[in-house]
């Protein structure tokens, strides 16, 4: 049997997603084999979370354009092409490449007619591996396993590296449940990150941003085709009606309301075993969507 697939993801940041997501793989991992895969790869953090001490077993690289100057015309076309302004070109001289806004397309390439335009491999981040530290349980830490990766400094694109993340995970057929934890937004990198989960659970919290972009990413879901459904975290310190009546016109359950925990907050500081209050509600859905 396919590991299950699913996505932690939100539209609005802070809301505790990656917390959640942690959490729930904790918990499945008490009876299932489980993979964790952190996708917010320009601001990772289950490792820090979890207290995983990361191993680099990869590096992720872009081609980007290298210039032939003896091959040039010098006609600019390269940079009227250049959707992200990579290049500066000035009439009568050689373009020039700005290294951090190239995004690696190779339109530029492609639209060069004297073939003066060859790829050069630019490192854009790594790949880790990782697993818990011996304060967990030992069944625990031997069903689990973490999955990361992180860019370099100035990468205007990182939606490569994320791919990278997600390939290798859908290699691990190995494991029961693949828990994917993305960035928050509904940008190229949630996308990339989601487009394969078999169902989402989109967390948000009780104020007036999170109910707005809790809406754009069950939007994005349903455009993706993934079924997805709502966690409520931090309830009652806030009016979650908003909340209440995005999941009443979308459709979308609130499948856990997850209260506001001192002690989880004081275990979360401290890097303690996560179990976060009514994560085993969630764990116990996921576990009757794989029978």
């Amino acid at each position: 049997m396919k590991p299950l697939m699913v996505a932690i993801t939100g539209g609005k940041g802070g809301t505790g997603k990656s917390t959640i997501a942690c959490s729930l793989a904790i918990a499945l991992a008490d009876k299932f084999r489980v993979l964790l895969v952190d996708t917010d790869v320009e601001c990772p953090d289950d490792h820090i979370i979890l207290s995983v001490q990361r191993r680099k077993t990869d590096e992720v690289t872009l081609q980007i354009p290298s210039f032939d100057f003896s091959a040039c015309s010098m006609c600019g076309k390269c940079s009227e092409v250049c959707r992200k302004n990579a290049i500066v070109f000035v009439e009568g001289r050689h373009p020039i490449l700005v290294r951090d806004r190239c995004s690696g397309c190779g339109t530029c390439s492609l639209s060069c007619r004297n073939n003066a335009i060859k790829d050069e491999d630019m490192v854009a981040g790594f790949l880790y591996d990782g697993k818990l530290p011996e304060n967990y349980d030992e069944k625990i830490r031997r069903n689990f396993r973490l999955l990361s990766g992180e860019t370099t400094v100035n990468i205007e694109s990182s939606a490569r590296l994320v791919d990278s993340l997600m390939k290798n995970a859908r290699e691990n057929h190995d494991m029961d449940f693949i828990i994917i934890d993305t960035a928050a937004g509904v940008h190229c990198n949630v996308i990339h990150a989601i487009m394969d989960a078999n169902l989402a659970f989109a967390v948000t919290e009780p104020t007036p941003f999170g109910s707005h972009d809790l809406k754009l990413i069950l939007e994005l879901l349903e455009r993706l085709d993934v079924t997805s459904s709502i966690i409520l975290n931090r309830a009652g310190i806030g009016n979650a009606d908003p909340v209440l009546e995005v999941s009443r016109e979308t459709g979308r359950p609130i499948v856990a309301e997850i209260e506001y925990s001192k002690d989880l907050m004081e275990a979360y500081s401290g890097g303690e075993p996560l179990n976060v209050p009514g994560i085993d509600t969630v764990a116990g859905l996921l576990e009757m969507q794989r029978c």
